[in-house]
């Protein structure tokens, strides 16, 4: 017998994976009297798709496709069609039996245990850093330039494993005769404690703390020498009247204060004692780190009142950015590059002027600053328009202290002091 469902329901049970028609819902109907033949087909490729096949003999065979929802445990479906089915004696619904689902591969997440990258070395002691660090350097001297003995500077900057970058600079090294824009750099590579480039048409050979230069013809036309500068106040010595921060007999000024076994001061500290306007002298080295590259070489900051940050970056050989050493972050790149090479001792002597409130608390001026980088000034009265992104200290009123940044890396300083004005 077989009977008529308008607007039958069928349920799917993932836990016995069947499909059974809802008694609440149906009646038969005694007015077809034909038996039915009904296939139920899961989709292999997509087993949340049902394909409902039935038919009465003689009669076209008719189909209907459910999907089910993918995350559910059980679903319904509302049958706007007739649908018939083959019954028991008794006219109860049969419980019609699914083809059995096909066994998907298992997806297992794998979770790779990966060591992070090693950091890149940092050096901070000379006899310690290698070959690559004693070939690193200033160089100046003369060469002939059509007939005419010129001066010129040279900086070599170790990139690691034997690699350099040679900046040449047309006049002197920067602060020290170069006029600003003719610069060049080349690439060169290390051999035997040796290093040859190109120099115009002929070519340079760097030993023994010497470039000798040639023309294209092989004829010496110059020389340059290795330097070591030194700013030019480096170990100043703080007046009477200044407030000395560190002087490498302990670290109490400063909250975290730490220092070395040799008496330097450590990164990521802050003064105690906080500042309006005031004159900071402060000398500071970066490591040695041939590997690493831009924000990752040797990287700290001077924040005067917590807020506006000097970079302090092994910015040696480059351009002389915003966030590059004598930058004041985000704000102004340096007038000059005057970063020295990396383990030498660097100066940064600061004027600041902090920024004026009125009483409601509104500012009416920014604050400015003058930077001397190695006794030259990079940073000429420049006004400050905001903090720092990373500032501990958020723009205001108060006085701030002097907070030099934790960036991971072992940049050391001695010789702090401040006068406030």
């Amino acid at each position: 017998m077989t009977g008529n469902i308008p607007g039958g329901m069928f349920s799917r049970h993932l836990a016995g994976e069947h499909v059974q028609h809802n008694s609440n819902t149906w009646r038969p109907s005694p007015t077809i009297q034909h038996d039915l033949q009904l296939v139920v087909h899961r989709h292999r490729m997509n087993p949340t798709r049902l394909t409902i096949s039935f038919c009465i003999p003689d009669r076209n065979q008719q189909h209907m496709t459910i999907r089910m929802p993918s995350a559910a445990r059980a679903f319904t479906y509302v049958l706007t069609s007739a649908i018939c089915w083959n019954s028991l004696a008794d006219d109860r619904p049969r419980v019609l039996q699914l083809p059995p689902a096909p066994k998907l591969p298992t997806v297992q997440q794998v979770v790779q245990e990966t060591e992070p990258p090693p950091k890149p070395p940092a050096f901070t002691d000379p006899a310690e850093a290698g070959e690559d660090y004693l070939i690193q350097g200033e160089y100046t001297g003369q060469v002939a330039v059509d007939g005419v003995d010129t001066w010129y500077g040279v900086q070599v900057v170790a990139g690691g494993e034997g690699t350099f970058d040679v900046v040449i600079l047309h006049g002197g090294l920067p602060g020290n005769g170069w006029d600003g824009t003719s610069r060049e750099q080349v690439s060169a590579e290390s051999a035997e404690e040796q290093l040859t480039f190109p120099w115009g048409d002929g070519a340079a050979e760097l030993s023994d703390k010497k470039i000798h230069v040639s023309n294209a013809s092989g004829e010496s036309i110059g020389r340059l020498s290795k330097v070591v500068r030194k700013s030019r106040t480096l170990g100043l010595p703080a007046p009477p009247h200044a407030i000395v921060l560190f002087d490498g007999s302990n670290a109490d000024a400063f909250e975290g204060g730490q220092m070395t076994e040799d008496g330097l001061l450590m990164q990521g500290v802050t003064s105690h004692e906080k500042f309006q306007d005031f004159r900071l002298h402060i000398e500071w080295r970066t490591p040695f780190m041939p590997t690493a590259r831009g924000q990752a070489r040797g990287n700290s900051g001077a924040y005067m009142q917590g807020r506006y940050e000097v970079q302090m970056l092994d910015s040696f050989g480059l351009t002389g950015e915003d966030n590059e050493a004598g930058g004041i972050y985000s704000i102004k790149k340096p007038d000059v590059n005057m970063a020295f090479p990396p383990l030498t001792w660097q100066t940064y002597d600061v004027d600041f002027t902090a920024a004026r409130y009125d009483a409601e608390g509104n500012k009416m001026a920014d604050a400015r600053m003058t930077v001397r980088h190695n006794g030259i000034i990079v940073q000429n009265d420049v006004p400050i328009p905001e903090a720092t992104r990373a500032a501990p200290f958020t723009e205001g009123p108060d006085p701030g202290p002097l907070y030099l940044q934790d960036h991971g890396n072992p940049v050391r300083y001695r010789n702090i002091w401040i006068v406030p004005r």
